[in-house]
């Protein structure tokens, strides 16, 4: 492979795919799609969908299986590192297949809690890859939040967190916060009774759902909501603002 393009194409909904990574999508010879199983084909699927509309050049699409990480380790840092060198192994087997252009499709912005661009890092640094790699942005979960509950995200002057569900927990909450996977639902665990919650799941698909409201009032609806959501699909992709005062 001579050239991969890595390519944001938003939270959910196919019109937020930019024309950039339109532009760039044309380009692709191979897409490579590192599918999550059976129950999250809807992710594939969405991919396809857009790849359907936008290219009308021929392309392959190659679907490599995410290797299985332990989900609640001892050693988190460890065993995220040893899942990304086993997926940075299964990217480097599929781009020795192909002499041309590859692309890669990411979910949201590959800048922002994706692992796509260190995967990419450690193939080139092993030495027996040589390719040139272009970064297209896209409209991120948060983008979408802020927009769907049509607010903005800070305070005047203030800065914006972004933080994740464990850090959450272990930190708590100062002042305020986007939060991000969040399978155990930390808010429940956030104390007082000033904080206010915007919850949204699905961003930008068929069945985004949408809940805001002081977080002591609505935590317990948000926690069934995205449970029963998560049975009914077999996957969920959340994200929140929790905000004091």
């Amino acid at each position: 492979m001579r050239k991969l393009y890595v390519i944001g194409i938003g939270a959910g909904d196919p019109d937020q795919v930019t024309v950039q990574a339109i532009k760039a999508m044309r380009q692709v010879e191979v897409f490579f799609v590192i599918g999550k199983g059976a129950e999250k084909r809807e992710l594939v699927e969405v991919r396809t969908a857009i790849l359907a509309e936008h290219v009308e050049r021929p392309y392959r699409i190659v679907e490599i299986a995410d290797p299985p990480r332990d989900r609640t380790p001892a050693d988190y840092q460890g065993v995220v590192e040893d899942w990304h060198e086993r997926r940075s192994a299964l990217l480097e087997d599929a781009f020795a297949q192909v002499d041309g252009v590859g692309g890669i499709l990411v979910w949201g912005d590959p800048a922002l809690y994706d692992s796509t661009l260190r995967m990419i890092e450690r193939v080139l640094a092993r030495g027996t890859a040589h390719f040139d790699y272009t970064v297209i942005p896209g409209v991120t979960s948060v983008q979408a939040l802020a927009a769907r509950h049509r607010m903005v995200l800070h305070r005047i002057g203030e800065p914006v967190h972004i933080t994740t569900g464990r850090r959450l927990r272990e930190e708590g909450l100062a002042d305020s916060a986007v939060v991000m996977l969040d399978g155990d639902c930390s808010f429940t665990e956030v104390p007082g009774a000033d904080v206010h919650i915007w919850w949204g799941a699905y961003l930008g698909m068929p069945d985004e759902t949408l809940i805001d409201g002081p977080l002591r009032e609505v935590e317990q609806e948000i926690v069934e909501r995205r449970a029963r959501l998560r049975a009914e699909k077999g996957w969920i992709m959340d994200i929140y603002l929790l905000s004091r005062g």
